[in-house]
């Protein structure tokens, strides 16, 4: 398992059980140096593509620290970048970055070069505020964490604005556990309204997942798994939500 670790400014290195088994990580600004390493993601060959979140740019090293190469400058142009977040790498090599100040999502070649960019500033459809995560099922649907609007959103290979997500979440097998076993929290929480009415309350959009429950509140991550469904990091809610492809 690889951590990176931005506090640190390190990738901390550990096994399948947990223990710790080494780590590296030079801070700064030059060629293999790091600042804020946030996404990482391994690519063919085992080349580790970091993104360099304070340095606006990705690196790739080997998987014991090794510099290989790079891409990416400050700035708002095509293949610029500024605090670059999530990062995901497909099998042929190309590279997807959540490009989070610039409110977008950016396409590299394996050799970094710029191919596409998807989003734009906003909160309507398809548009993206501050996005933090995404990822690429094999039919080539791209998922992105737009975090500054709660919300998951899903393009398709072209970057065409498919469907939102606004978080579903019910009580897990954990959480019933808990309930069971708490009766006080549990009684408490039946005689709350977990979907208040927004309008009545007179909320703004964005103020709206504070109150309800099942709704996203920064999400911060999404991931894919074989079987395509989507697990996604809800971050203010300390919960994760797990999705499947409709059919």
């Amino acid at each position: 398992v690889y951590v990176s670790d931005e506090h640190t400014q390190r990738i901390s290195i550990f096994d399948e059980a947990g223990t710790f088994l080494s780590k590296w990580g030079t801070p700064g600004s030059g060629p293999g140096e790091i600042d804020g390493p946030c996404g990482l993601a391994f690519g063919p060959d085992d080349v580790m593509y970091v993104t360099d979140h304070l340095n606006h740019r990705v690196q790739t090293f080997t998987a014991d620290g090794t510099h290989l190469g790079g891409f990416g400058e400050h700035g708002s142009g095509d293949g610029q970048l500024d605090l670059p977040w999530g990062i995901t790498v497909l099998r042929d090599g190309q590279v997807y970055v959540a490009d989070w100040r610039n409110d977008r999502i950016q396409r590299f070649s394996a050799g970094g070069e710029f191919i596409a960019t998807y989003g734009g500033s906003g909160d309507g459809d398809g548009q993206l505020h501050r996005p933090s995560s995404v990822a690429v099922d094999p039919d080539g649907y791209i998922y992105v964490a737009d975090w500054g609007n709660d919300r998951v959103q899903v393009f398709d290979p072209d970057g065409a604005f498919v469907q939102k997500l606004m978080g579903e979440a019910t009580v897990s097998t954990w959480g019933a556990e808990f309930l069971k076993a708490n009766v006080d929290e549990a009684g408490a929480r039946a005689k709350s309204d977990l979907e208040p009415d927004a309008t009545a309350n007179g909320w703004a959009p964005d103020e709206v997942p504070r109150y309800v429950e099942k709704l996203f509140w920064a999400p911060t991550a999404v991931k894919l798994d074989a079987d395509g469904r989507l697990y996604v990091v809800d971050r203010n809610r300390h919960r994760i939500q797990v999705f499947e492809r409709a059919s």
